[in-house]
């Protein structure tokens, strides 16, 4: 009598892993592209004015808290920002198309936008009007995870105190 021994499917995973990374793969992964085009580059952000999360200067400019935070981002990636301001589905609509990698306008993490955009995890947490904790968060473009990933971490790293 022959016994043969079948060995577990996570025995094989290191040598999955091996091969992908010999193929250029990884994980997170952008299809895109979007971090390696900002990094160096352009990180091309739309602000929907929110009091006082964001808010559009008399000369144009947007301040507040998330530019602020966007601003700091763009400087880990050596890019440079270029903003577009406009309402909220304007920018979803414009960073579906490709046209920006992030929008900010003090977006709590239960924004209907779930369904076109990618949300970063909450990086404050403020009480809303009925006493409940509502944490606030970023939109990137869906499927771009290093993007995601990198902003994330980035946020996680940062003491942010609600304005």
């Amino acid at each position: 009598m022959t016994t043969t021994r079948r060995r577990p499917a996570h025995a094989a995973l290191p040598l999955v892993v091996l091969i992908l990374a010999a193929c250029g793969v990884t994980v997170p992964t952008d299809p895109d592209g979007t971090l390696d085009t900002v990094r160096g580059g352009e990180l091309r952000a739309g602000v929907s004015p929110h009091e006082p999360w964001t808010q559009i200067g008399p000369d144009g400019a947007p301040t507040g808290l998330e530019v602020d935070l966007v601003e700091a981002f763009a400087r880990t990636l050596d890019a440079e920002v270029v903003w577009t301001d406009g309402g909220e589905e304007e920018l979803v609509a414009d960073m579906e198309r490709g046209d920006l990698d992030l929008v900010v306008g003090g977006f709590s993490a239960s924004t209907p936008w779930t369904s076109k955009a990618a949300v970063t995890v909450a990086y404050v947490t403020v009480t809303d009007p009925d006493g409940k904790p509502e944490g606030h968060v970023m939109l990137t473009p869906m499927g771009e995870n290093a993007f995601l990933v990198e902003l994330e971490r980035f946020l996680l790293e940062q003491e942010v105190e609600a304005p």
